[in-house]
Parts: C-alpha cells; sequence; structure tokens
C-alpha cells in the first residue's frame, strides 16, 4: 500500500480537486497515512473543511482548531514563498502539487501572476528539495491539457511546470517527479458545467462561446484515479494520461437545457481559448505508449529516456478532443452517472 504510514503534502489542497484527493487519500485505498497537510493561503476554506471532517454532533473551537494532532492538518502558506514551501516539505513523503492559477482569461489578463504560481511555485518545490535534502519520496505535479501545444499563458506556464518538474529528477535523483495531465473536469469550480447549470437555474440564456467547440470531459474521481495510477506506476519523468471522452460545447449545453424552453447565445472564443484541446502532441506521439485506460508520455530528456522499454501499443497520431467526441445521448448518460443534470 505505497500511501500507508507516509507523510503527504497537497498543495492548493482546498479546491475541488484537492478535496476529492484528500478525501481518496483518507479512504485509505491505498494504505492509511500519518499526515495529509493541505497546504493552501485561503483560510476560510481551509474552516471548512476541517469542519467537513469533524463530528456532526457536537463541534466546539477546541475540537476543531486541535490542528497539529489530526491526521488531517491544515498548513496556511503559499507555493509562491521559499519558505513557506521549505517549512511544509521538511517532512513530506509525497508531494501532490494541485496548486495552480487555472482560469485561462484571467491568466492572459494576469500573465506575471499564473508564472508566479504555476512555475515560480513549482521551482520552489524542486529547490526546496534539492537545497535542503529533504527525503521527499515522490512529487506529482498536476497539469491540463492546455500545456500541450499551449496557445494562452495559462498552457504555457503548466508547459513549464511540467518541465521544471521532469527536469528536477536530473539534479534530485533521489526523488520521482512524475505529472500527470488531463482535461476539463465535471462541475469542478470556474468549469463550465456550474456556469451553465447556474444560467439554467436563472432561465438562461445559457452562453456558447464556439458550438463546435471541444472539451475532454473527466470526473473528479476519474482524475484522481489518474493521479494513484502514476503514483503506483509512473517512471521518473513520465506524464500520465486518461484516455477520456470529449463532446461538443453546444451538445454539452443542450445535454444539461433538456426539454427547457432556454435560450442559447453565441458569445465567439475567449482570450487564449482552443477550438479543441489535444493531451498528446504529435511530437509527443514517438515516446508516448497505451497502457490500460492510460497514454505515457515519456520523458524527452536523453537521461530519462526509456527506448526499449515501451510495454505497450505505441500512439499513432496526437490525441485531440476532435478525435473521441460522444453523441447527444452518450453526453446525457455521462452527466446522469454523475448527478450532473439538473432535475
Amino acid at each position: 500500500m505505497i500511501l500507508a504510514d507516509k507523510r503527504i503534502v497537497i498543495t492548493g489542497g482546498t479546491g475541488s480537486l484537492g478535496k476529492t484527493l484528500t478525501r481518496r487519500i483518507l479512504s485509505g485505498e491505498l494504505g492509511t497515512p500519518k499526515k495529509v497537510i493541505i497546504f493552501s493561503r485561503d483560510e476560510a476554506k481551509q474552516h471548512d473543511i476541517r469542519i467537513s471532517y469533524m463530528s456532526r454532533s457536537v463541534v466546539t473551537d477546541e475540537v476543531i482548531y486541535r490542528n497539529f494532532m489530526n491526521i488531517l492538518e491544515m498548513r496556511i502558506g503559499d507555493v509562491r514563498n521559499f519558505a513557506d514551501v521549505c517549512s511544509v516539505l521538511k517532512d513530506a513523503d509525497l508531494v501532490f502539487n494541485v496548486a495552480s492559477m487555472k482560469q485561462v482569461p484571467t491568466c492572459e489578463y494576469f500573465p506575471m501572476q499564473a508564472l508566479q504560481t504555476n512555475c515560480i511555485g513549482a521551482f520552489n518545490i524542486a529547490r526546496a528539495i534539492e537545497e535542503n535534502n529533504y527525503p521527499v519520496e515522490t512529487v506529482v505535479s498536476i497539469s491540463t491539457d492546455k500545456a500541450c501545444k499551449p496557445v494562452s499563458v495559462m498552457g504555457m506556464t503548466k508547459s513549464i511546470q511540467e518541465r521544471i518538474f521532469i527536469a528536477a529528477n536530473i539534479m534530485i535523483p533521489q526523488t520521482r517527479f512524475i505529472c500527470v495531465r488531463y482535461g476539463n473536469v465535471l462541475a469542478s469550480r470556474g468549469s463550465v458545467i456550474p456556469l451553465f447549470q447556474d444560467q439554467i437555474k436563472n432561465g438562461g440564456p445559457v452562453t456558447i462561446t464556439v458550438p463546435e467547440m471541444t472539451r475532454f470531459l473527466l470526473s473528479l474521481d476519474e482524475a484522481v484515479d489518474t493521479i494513484f495510477a502514476a503514483v503506483r506506476h509512473a517512471d521518473p519523468g513520465d506524464i500520465y494520461v486518461p484516455v477520456a471522452p470529449s463532446t461538443t460545447v453546444l451538445t454539452l449545453a443542450q445535454a444539461l437545457i433538456g426539454n427547457r424552453q432556454i435560450d442559447t447565445v453565441i458569445t465567439g472564443i475567449r482570450p487564449g481559448e482552443k477550438m479543441h484541446e489535444i493531451m498528446v502532441s504529435e511530437d509527443e506521439v514517438n515516446r508516448c505508449y497505451k497502457n490500460g485506460d492510460y497514454y505515457i508520455i515519456r520523458s524527452m530528456l536523453p537521461e530519462l529516456r526509456w527506448e526499449n522499454d515501451m510495454p505497450g501499443p505505441r500512439l499513432q497520431k496526437e490525441f485531440s478532443s476532435a478525435d473521441t467526441v460522444i453523441s447527444f445521448e452518450d453526453t446525457v448518460g455521462l452527466l446522469k452517472k454523475h448527478n450532473l443534470l439538473i432535475p
């Protein structure tokens, strides 16, 4: 059980993915950890999470704030601050770097803020481990399809984050640095489904950027499945990519609207957006193979290349959201499966 008795740090652990990852880790499916530390700068969200894990009978301030005595610990700090990162990593065995600026238009208007969180934050983690000889076993970078052939600031900074962590394997060989890369997470904070749901509840209109635009679809638990698969099996420098379905924005909106009489409005593509997302580029195909439900991209660095170790069939072409578009009926079924259809 790979997480048994481990001290785990989740940066940015108060977001949608961080909360699901925390729940799954604490379930013990990969072993019961010794400590799980949620490291973020949002004290209000940390407080909400702390309360949610307490007994529902009597909750007192004394119980809530007995923070450092619990398996689940809250730690205020910022990945942008090197001292904060050093402090939280000094006893860590595994680090899940979930901290991110992920809103594409926001990153376009504030590129330096995206750079500081997505790139400098990643560098601070690698630097802290290297300079202090911390005995961290594994660092997992949570990346995005937008990092593949990036056209947005968000994608560019996430692409650099991948490279920072992959290169760290060379300078810090005692620590395994690996990545996961996936697309839209269903119903995650700031994603299109909550936006459509709110617009529908308010009577519309539903705003559609471009009807033919496609996006990969993945549930929060499937995102965590990908992370856990990488933790169990990835070699240093590997990027794990789930083989996920996709749908058009128009089909997604129509599936959520159902039989309601609600108008749709075409608003046009937003700054930094692509028509179709790509999770494996044509340049990565020659070092990418399929293993079960995942594509595994090997590092381009010769020190980490596994030329004779491609245990699955190599990918023949880039993996685009335009390749796996599902029907309206299947989109409805996917939304129903994850309880995302509005009653």
